[in-house]
Formats: C-alpha cells, structure tokens, sequence
C-alpha cells in the first residue's frame, strides 16, 4: 500500500508535489511549535491559533493572533527562525542544497519541481540556481545580523541580546515575514533612521527576485570582462517596477498623509514614514507606525500594493510586480493599436502575456470571494476585512489589529489565503488541473462582442 501511495505521488504534476511538500512542512513546523520547550511556561493555545502562526510563518506573512516574544521560549523562536528560513528561501532550494550534500542526482522530475516552486520556464541551470540562491541569501542575512547585531549594542544590556535580536531581525526582514520579538513590530526604532534603512535594503533584496541578485553578482564579478553582462528582459522589467512601485508608494503616502498622520511632523520624518511603509507593505510587514492611523484613502492605496506584492521566485506573493507590468504594458499596446507588447527591444511571448491575466483576473476572484465571506462571519469595517484580506494574499503581515479577534471561520478563511499566496495563483490553479491531452480539432471561430 505504501510502494503504491509513493507511486502515486511520483506521478503527481509537479505543482501538486510542491503543494504536497507545503503541507509536509506544514505539519513538521506544527510538531516543532508544539513542543513544549517551544513556549514559554504557563503558555497555553488553541489548534487553531497554532496553525494560524504556522501557516503564518511558512508563508512568510507575519499575521498571528499571538505575540511571538510572549509565546515563545528561546528554543521556539529558534524553531520560528527555521520555519522562516525554508518558507521564505523556498522549500525546493533547501531541498536541492541536501540533495547535492547526499550526492543524489537531480533528474529531469527534480528539475520540473525546482521549475514549479521557482516560477522558471526552462531546465538548463536550475541546480546552479538553487545554489546561487541558498549562498546569496545566507550572506545577506548574515551581513544584516552583524550589522543589526552591533548597532543593537545601544539598545540592548547584553550583547547576547543584541545580537539574537538582530539574527532575528535580519532572517525575518531578508525572507519578509513580518515577525518580531520586539513586541511592537519596528515601533521602538521609528526615529532610528539607520535600522529603517538596513531594514529596507534587507526587505528589498528579498522581495526583488533571486534571479535579479545572481545576475547583479555576476555583473558585479565580471564587470572587468570585456565582453560585459547583459541583463535579462526578466531583471529589467521587475526591477524598474518594483523600484517604480516603492517611489510612487513614497508619494501617495506623503500626499494623502500630509493633512493626517504626518501632519506637524518634520520633513525627514515624514519622508522615512512613507518609504518604509511603501516598502514594507510590499511584502515586508514589519512597520514603523499603527497603519490603523492612516486615513481611508492611504489604507486603499496600500491595499492596491499588498496586492500587487513582490517580485516572481522572490520570499513574497501577490501577483508579483512583472504580472503587474505586463498588465499595463498589453493595456498600453491595445489602445495604441498594436498586437505585439515589445519592451527594452523586446518581444514578450504570448503565453507570459496569458498568463499575466489569468493571475490577476483569479486574484481578484479569490480575494472578493474572501472580503465577501468575512464580512459576513466578521464584525469589522469593510476597509479592515479587505486590508485583512490583502495582507494574507501578498503575504504582507500588515494588519490594523483585528488578527487576533476573528472568528473560527475567519482565520481559515485567511489561513487559505497565506498558503494560496505563498504558493502562488499558477500553482494553484494548476492543482485544480487535471491531465488532459490536447484536442486534435477546432470548431469554426465566431466573433462575440466586448466591452
């Protein structure tokens, strides 16, 4: 019965293995936060909050109906740091890295996985990928820790203390989770300019792309080669809308703010509040200020880019910033006339540009069908159930404090919502898939009027 279970599996598509996999890691991290030595003595919660905070932290999102410093033991925060860690980096990465260290060889059914869980469209150097991405990010986290770790020194009485704190720190900023053990998110440093700033650089290499990191260190590496690095239409693209992105989240929220939050408040202080919420909120959630005390029309705003979220095989979900681009870039090429999307001397494939729409199109589906449920079981406003429902889906953190008050129904309800985003739409969708071979015949085509 096993021999014919594991067959069956093997024979799964590869985005219902990844999923499998999630749900493995899933389990494991329930059984690590369970344990005793995991929380704090006198600690007690429901099965319910304990697999919100998993899901939580496997998804790199950061919502929780629990404070981590008050649940958690030492041991348990150490046990969250390695959730983070194989959340964020990417259950397939992780996996490749042992499997290289055991010796195994990576078939062509460990590639399609690696493709699946890294949103890649081609075979060739996918090992090499996972390689590059493993070694990028653990030299990331542990320039932060240091960084953090040292300047926490002013901070903290111990320096055992300052540097747990900023091990912590630098993991959950680096894979964008969201989670603190300051009890207070990054409140206590909202006019420590330095730490937002390292936090920023940290929750902006995560959330970029990891193919954006490899190709900057081999222009970095070889910038003295003659011949040069030639970025991908890949890296041009995300990058010029994720930073877009950030910029223009900067000046909604110093617009929409002025006469609010950062009214009276001096012109750095006002600047530093707007960029790192525009930062944070695609993806990072960790925060600076209670987003609550924004007005309606930033909160909206926010919800625009928790949606949007970050970059493809990044530590974020949403829809991803390139599907956002091709949105706009087919959008502008309709009304102009044109048929073909062509960008930084490009042409994009019609597949990619599909694709784009059918992300975004069950996007919205999901998170209406979400906002609609919650407002029935919940008794919050509107713009808290749909910030709610946003943050889950981008795997953001941020929440204007109704986490932890939700019903049964609401927290499965967002619960979904997490691993959804942290799987992503296409490998969602492709679980609901089925095997079918490609009809060999077309019926006569018939015109159907639009708009």
């Amino acid at each position: 019965m096993l021999s014919s279970l594991i067959k069956r599996m093997i024979n799964l598509q590869p985005a219902k293995m990844i999923v499998i996999f999630y749900l493995i890691a899933v389990l494991v991290s329930i059984f690590l936060l369970s344990l005793p030595i995991a929380l704090k003595p006198g600690v007690s919660w429901s099965f319910l909050d304990l697999l919100f905070t998993v899901v939580s932290a496997v998804s790199v999102t950061g919502l929780g109906g629990v404070s981590t410093p008050e649940t958690f033991s030492t041991t348990g925060i150490f046990f969250l740091l390695f959730i983070l860690q194989f959340g964020g980096i990417g259950i397939m990465t992780l996996g490749t890295f042992i499997w290289v260290i055991i010796g195994k060889r990576i078939g062509l059914r460990e590639r399609q996985l690696i493709m699946t869980d890294q949103n890649q469209s081609q075979f060739s150097g996918l090992v090499k990928l996972m390689q590059h991405i493993l070694i990028i990010i653990l030299l990331i986290e542990l320039l932060g820790a240091i960084i953090l770790g040292t300047y926490y020194l002013n901070y903290f009485p111990t320096w055992q203390e300052a540097f747990f704190q900023g091990l912590f720190a630098s993991v959950s900023a680096t894979t964008n989770a969201g989670f603190d053990i300051t009890g207070n998110s990054l409140v206590p440093f909202a006019n420590d300019y330095f730490v937002q700033f390292i936090t920023i650089m940290l929750l902006t290499l995560g959330a970029i792309g990891f193919p954006v990191l490899i190709e900057v260190k081999e222009f970095i590496l070889n910038r003295n080669i003659k011949q040069g690095v030639h970025f991908s239409l890949y890296t041009k693209l995300t990058t010029l809308t994720f930073f877009s992105l950030m910029a223009f989240g900067t000046i909604v929220i110093l617009v929409f703010e002025a006469n609010n939050f950062l009214e009276g408040k001096s012109w750095h202080e006002s600047f530093f509040y707007a960029f790192f919420q525009s930062t944070t909120t695609r993806n990072g959630g960790l925060a600076t200020m209670d987003v609550s005390q924004f007005n309606d029309s930033t909160l909206l705003f926010l919800c625009f880019l928790m949606f949007i979220g970050a970059s493809p095989s990044s530590v974020g979900g949403g829809i991803r910033t390139t599907t956002f681009a091709v949105n706009l870039l087919f959008i502008y090429t309709f009304a102009r006339g044109y048929k073909d999307i062509k960008v930084f001397n490009r042409e994009l494939h019609e597949e990619d540009i599909r694709k784009s729409f059918v992300v975004s199109i069950l996007a919205i589906f999901i998170c209406f069908v979400a906002t609609v449920i919650l407002t029935a079981t919940e008794h919050f406003t509107l713009i808290e159930i749909l910030f709610e429902v946003c943050s889950a889906f981008g795997t953001t953190g941020l929440s204007m404090g109704i986490t932890a008050d939700l019903s049964s129904i609401g927290k499965l309800v967002i619960i979904s919502l997490m691993f959804i985003g942290r799987i992503g739409i296409l490998s969602f969708v492709f679980l609901l898939s089925q095997r079918h071979k490609q009809p060999n015949y077309h019926y006569p085509k018939e015109r159907v009027i639009i708009g």
